[in-house]
């Protein structure tokens, strides 16, 4: 069994978090430069919007970059790109992730399950550690003790 980590514990992608980051810099830069270096006959308006744009993609960019899970003794709060979710221990069933998926999945005790975006798959090595971790967790926190 894996070792549980020490309480609170986050999770979050290493390599989305660089590539998010470096391309929306690459974007702001790109855009802020060819807003300085386009011809003239576009407008302050047309340079501004330019630069607007850059700003609203490195924003999006941040939404997906920003994912991540915490764990702490009241539950876990799953922050995936455009919305949280705080749950309590005793609402997660399960953590499962398959071979091939992109992030594991969180089987909740209304029925429903959620995707947990701060566990990168495409990070073999290092999802599989976390996802052992969050499932220990789980296990450890989650269960109902036993009334004997």
């Amino acid at each position: 069994m894996t070792e549980l980590p020490a309480l609170p514990v986050v999770w979050r992608p290493r390599t989305t978090r660089v590539v998010a980051y470096t391309t929306a810099g690459v974007i702001v830069l790109g855009m802020i430069l060819l807003a300085v270096v386009v011809a003239p006959r576009f407008t302050l308006v047309d340079r501004v919007l330019m630069v607007v744009f850059g700003l609203a993609l490195a924003w999006v960019l941040h939404m997906l970059a920003r994912c991540r899970v915490v764990a702490d003794r009241g539950g876990v709060t799953v922050v995936n790109a455009f919305r949280s979710r705080r749950l309590a221990w005793a609402e997660i069933i399960d953590v499962t992730m398959t071979t091939g998926e992109p992030w594991p999945t969180l089987d909740l005790s209304d029925g429903t399950s959620i995707g947990a975006m701060g566990i990168n798959g495409a990070e073999r090595a290092r999802a599989a550690r976390q996802l052992d971790e969050l499932q220990a967790l789980v296990h450890r926190h989650g269960e109902a003790p036993d009334p004997s």
